[in-house]
C-alpha cells in the first residue's frame, strides 16, 4: 500500500519515479486504483493528447522522437505513452521505443513510458486512457500516444486522442490498402514518411484522392492536410507541429474538442462499467443460478436473451 495523495504530490513536482509507480498502479488493476483516480480527477484536462499510428515500419517511433524535440524546442513538458507487442513468454513491452527515444532519456522535461497490449486487440493497452490521465495530472503539455503497428480495424487511437495522426511510407501499399485499414476515417492529420524514398509524391497523391473520394464535409469543416517528412532527419516535423495546432485551435472554436473528450470520457467509463460487470458474471461461473438459466435454455423454456436479461439483472441487483 502507498500514500496515494503524497505520491500523487510527487508527480505533480515532475518526478519521473512518482510518475512511474502511479502508472504502475494503473497497469496492475492495483486495489488502490480508485483512489488513485479520485485524486488524480482534479488534476488533468490541461493536457493535449495527440495519437500516433500506422502500419508497423513507417517510422512510428521516429516521428514521435521527432515531435517531442520539436515541442521540447517550443518550451511544452512532453508526456510519451509508447505501446509496445505484449512477450509472448514474458507478457512485457518489448522496449522498441525507447531504443529509438533514448536521446531524450535525459530530459527531464520528458516522460517516456512503454506499455504492453497484454492482448488487448486495437493497438492500445487496455490501461492507456488511465495512464494518460497520470501524465495530464503530473503537468505534461503535449501527451504522444504512439500505438502499436496497427493493422485493418485496429483504429481505437482515434476515440482516446483529441488529434488523430495516422503515418503511411511509401511502398507500404497503395489507397486502396489504406482505405481497407479503416485510417481515411480517423486521421485528423496524415504524414507520409520517409518521403526522401521513391514513391512518396505517388503516395502522397493517392491518399489525397482516396481522402477526396470519401469526403463528405460541409463548408467549414476540417479537412485533414497531408504532410511529408523524413523523421530521422527532423525534415518536415515543423509542419506537422503546425498542422497539430492548427486543428486543436479548429475543435476549441468549434467545440469539437471539449465533444470528443466527453466521447472518449463516456467510452472509458462504459469500459470500466462493462469489465466490472463480466468479472461479477465470471464469478457466477459454476453457480446454482447461471447452472439454472442454462438449463431453462436447454429445455427451451427460456431463450438465451431472456435469460442473459435475468442474469444482469441478478447481478446487478435489480432482480427480485
Amino acid at each position: 500500500m502507498v500514500d496515494v495523495s503524497e505520491l500523487v504530490a510527487r508527480a505533480r513536482e515532475g518526478r519521473p519515479r512518482a510518475v512511474a509507480r502511479l502508472i504502475s498502479l494503473v497497469e496492475g488493476a492495483s486495489p488502490q486504483l480508485r483512489e488513485v483516480m479520485a485524486a488524480l480527477a482534479p488534476l488533468t484536462g490541461g493536457a493535449y493528447v495527440v495519437g500516433l499510428t500506422g502500419s508497423p515500419g513507417v517510422g512510428k517511433s521516429t516521428s514521435t522522437s521527432a515531435l517531442v524535440t520539436a515541442y521540447r524546442k517550443a518550451g511544452r513538458r512532453v508526456g510519451v505513452l509508447a505501446v509496445d507487442p505484449s512477450s509472448p513468454f514474458s507478457g512485457g513491452a518489448l522496449l522498441g521505443d525507447r531504443v529509438r527515444m533514448s536521446q531524450h532519456a535525459s530530459d527531464p522535461g520528458v516522460y517516456i513510458r512503454s506499455m504492453a497490449t497484454r492482448g488487448h486487440l486495437g493497438g492500445l493497452a487496455w490501461a492507456a486512457p488511465q495512464a494518460i490521465r497520470v501524465l495530464d495530472a503530473a503537468g505534461c503539455d503535449v501527451i504522444l500516444v504512439e500505438t502499436v503497428g496497427v493493422g485493418q480495424s485496429e483504429v481505437e487511437i482515434a476515440s482516446q486522442a483529441d488529434t488523430s495522426v495516422v503515418l503511411l511510407a511509401p511502398g507500404m501499399g497503395d489507397g486502396i490498402q489504406a482505405a481497407k485499414a479503416g485510417i481515411l476515417e480517423i486521421g485528423d492529420v496524415y504524414v507520409v514518411n520517409k518521403a526522401d524514398r521513391e514513391g512518396a509524391d505517388a503516395t502522397a497523391r493517392e491518399l489525397n484522392h482516396m481522402l477526396g473520394l470519401g469526403e463528405s464535409r460541409a463548408a467549414g469543416d476540417w479537412r485533414p492536410p497531408i504532410v511529408k517528412t523524413v523523421a530521422a532527419r527532423g525534415e518536415g516535423t515543423d509542419e506537422v507541429v503546425e498542422a497539430l495546432e492548427k486543428h486543436r485551435a479548429w475543435m476549441e472554436e468549434h467545440g469539437a474538442l471539449s465533444a470528443r473528450r466527453t466521447r472518449r470520457a463516456a467510452r472509458e467509463v462504459e469500459t470500466i462499467a462493462v469489465t466490472a460487470l463480466r468479472e461479477r458474471i465470471a464469478d457466477l461461473r459454476g453457480d446454482a443460478r447461471l447452472e439454472a438459466l442454462a438449463g431453462r435454455v436447454v429445455a427451451g423454456d427460456l431463450d438465451p436473451y431472456a435469460a442473459a436479461d435475468e442474469l444482469i439483472a441478478g447481478v446487478t441487483g435489480n432482480g427480485s
